[in-house]
């Protein structure tokens, strides 16, 4: 993937990332929340985090000083 598609997508990433922390508040506050439920969301969302994680590393290498 080229430099443009490497941020759209890590665009979408993080988006996806934030809808899934609200949909996790959303259960939670419901009261009825399904434990099986939130965990699933929150394993996604570490998912989407290595996700978002490596294409920052790819897009912003280490500078050696």
């Amino acid at each position: 993937m080229n430099e443009q598609e490497l941020r759209k997508r890590l665009a979408t990433l993080r988006i996806e990332h934030r809808d899934l922390d609200a949909a996790i508040d959303a259960l939670r506050a419901s009261g009825s929340a399904d434990q099986l439920q939130i965990a699933r969301l929150k394993k996604r969302k570490l998912k989407l985090r290595d996700q978002i994680a490596a294409i920052e590393d790819e897009l912003l290498p280490d500078i050696i000083a």
